[in-house]
C-alpha cells in the first residue's frame, strides 16, 4: 500500500530550522534596531553648546579659530561614519528583504503540501489506518502498525507546527524590515543635520573672520596680518623640511622621485577658486604671490595623495588647518591645507590616490575648498608643472 506524503518542498529542512532560536534572533533584532535610533539621538552634535562654547574665545582668533575647527573636524567624523552606517543598513535592508522572500517562498510550499495532506486524509485517512489495522498479521503486527499510524499524525502535527513557527518568522522578518526601514531614514536625517551643523559653523567662522578683516582700519596692518599669516605657515613648512633633512639618510632608500605626473589631488573639485602665482588679493587690494592652487569643493569630498611618498606631518596649524604633508624624495613635497579631517598618519607611506583627507574649511579660510601646494628644494613652485 503506498501512503501519500504530500511535505515533498525541498525548503521542509530549512523551514525545521525556523525554531525558537531564529524567532528570537530576529525579535533580538528587531530591538537593536530600537537601540540604534536611540543611539543616534544621543549622538546629534549639540549646535548651541559648541557656540556658547566659541563665545568665550572670540577675543584671541588663533585659539578661536582652533577651538572652531576641532567642532568641523569632530563634525566630519560624524558625517562619515554615518555615510558608512548608510551603507550598511541599505545591505541589511537587501539581505533582510531576500530573507523574507525566501521564508515566503517557504510557507507557500508548506501550505500546498498541507492542502495536498488534507486532502488525503480527508478522502481516504480512516479508510487506509482501518486497513492497516484489519490486514495485521497477529497482535503483535497490530501494535507495530497502531505505532505507524501514531507516527503519521505526529508528521502531521509537526508539519503544522513548522508552518505555524514559518507563518510567525515571516511576520517577525516585516516587522524587522520596518524597522531598519525607519533606522536608515533616522541615519540619513541625522547626517543631514550634521551636515547642516557644519555648514553653520562654516558661516560663523567666515563672518568671524570677516569681521576681523573689516575691524583691521589702515590697510598696512591688514598687510602685515596677512604676511603674518603667510610667514607663521611658511616657517612650519620648512620647520618640517628641516626635520627631514635631518633623517635624510634614512628616507633616501625609501623615495626617490621618478619624474612621474601627479594624480589629480582633489577629484571632486568644481573649479579653481585660486590659481598659483601673482595676483593682486581679493580683499587687501595689493600684489601678492599665491602660493598654491585652491581647489574649491564641498565639504568632506575625498583629497588624496598626488604621488606615491612618506606622510612627514598630518597635523593642526591655527593658519593651515588641519594639513598633510608628504615627501616625495629629491627635496619635493606636496601640502594639502584646510582639511576638514584628515585620515593620513605621520611617517606613513602612501601611493598616489590614496585617500589621505577630506575637503574642508579649517584654519584661516572662509570657504570649503583645497589649498594644494608642491616645493622643491625649500620653495613653492606651481603645481601645474606636476599636475595631468
Amino acid at each position: 500500500m503506498i501512503l501519500i506524503f504530500a511535505f515533498e518542498a525541498g525548503g521542509m529542512k530549512a523551514a525545521a530550522e525556523v525554531t525558537e532560536e531564529s524567532i528570537k534572533a530576529k525579535e533580538a533584532q528587531i530591538s537593536d534596531q530600537k537601540k540604534e535610533r536611540d543611539k543616534l539621538k544621543s549622538a546629534k552634535t549639540n549646535l548651541e553648546k559648541v557656540k556658547k562654547e566659541l563665545e568665550t574665545s572670540k577675543s584671541d582668533l588663533d585659539k578661536y579659530i582652533t577651538q572652531l575647527d576641532a567642532s568641523l573636524t569632530d563634525i566630519q567624523n560624524k558625517i562619515d561614519e554615518l555615510k558608512g552606517n548608510i551603507e550598511k543598513k541599505e545591505d541589511e535592508i537587501q539581505q533582510t528583504t531576500a530573507e523574507l522572500e525566501e521564508a515566503e517562498q517557504i510557507q507557500e510550499a508548506q501550505y500546498e503540501a498541507m492542502k495536498k495532506r488534507i486532502k488525503f486524509i480527508y478522502e481516504r485517512g480512516d479508510v487506509i489506518y482501518m486497513e492497516l489495522l484489519m490486514e495485521a498479521g497477529s497482535f503483535g503486527d497490530m501494535l507495530n502498525k497502531a505505532v505507524y499510524i501514531e507516527k503519521l499524525s505526529a508528521y502531521d502535527r509537526n508539519k503544522l507546527n513548522e508552518y505555524i513557527a514559518t507563518t510567525k518568522l515571516i511576520a517577525l522578518t516585516k516587522e524587522e524590515l520596518e524597522q531598519e526601514k525607519e533606522t536608515l531614514d533616522a541615519t540619513k536625517s541625522s547626517k543631514e543635520t550634521e551636515e547642516a551643523n557644519m555648514q553653520d559653523l562654516l558661516d560663523t567662522k567666515g563672518k568671524e573672520l570677516n569681521n576681523v578683516k573689516s575691524d583691521i582700519s589702515a590697510k598696512e596692518a591688514a598687510i602685515a596680518e596677512y604676511e603674518a599669516e603667510i610667514k607663521a605657515e611658511n616657517d612650519a613648512i620648512a620647520a618640517l623640511e628641516r626635520e627631514v633633512a635631518s633623517d635624510k639618510a634614512a628616507l633616501y632608500n625609501r623615495h626617490k622621485y621618478d619624474g612621474g605626473m601627479f594624480t589629480m589631488p582633489c577629484p571632486n573639485y568644481s573649479r579653481v577658486s585660486d590659481d598659483y602665482g601673482v595676483r593682486v588679493h581679493p580683499t587687501l587690494g595689493v600684489t601678492k604671490m599665491h602660493n598654491g592652487v585652491d581647489f574649491a569643493a564641498p565639504a568632506g569630498s575625498p583629497i588624496l595623495a598626488a604621488y606615491s611618498g612618506t606622510v612627514v606631518a598630518a597635523d593642526y596649524n591655527s593658519t593651515m588647518g588641519n594639513y598633510v604633508m608628504i615627501n616625495h624624495g629629491d627635496g619635493l613635497y606636496t601640502i594639502y591645507m584646510h582639511c576638514s579631517a584628515v585620515y593620513a598618519a605621520k611617517g606613513q607611506d602612501v601611493s598616489a590616490g590614496t585617500k589621505i583627507a577630506a575637503v574642508g574649511s579649517t584654519g584661516r579660510s572662509t570657504g570649503n575648498h583645497l589649498h594644494f601646494g608642491v616645493r622643491l628644494n625649500g620653495a613653492y613652485i606651481s603645481p601645474w608643472n606636476y599636475l595631468k
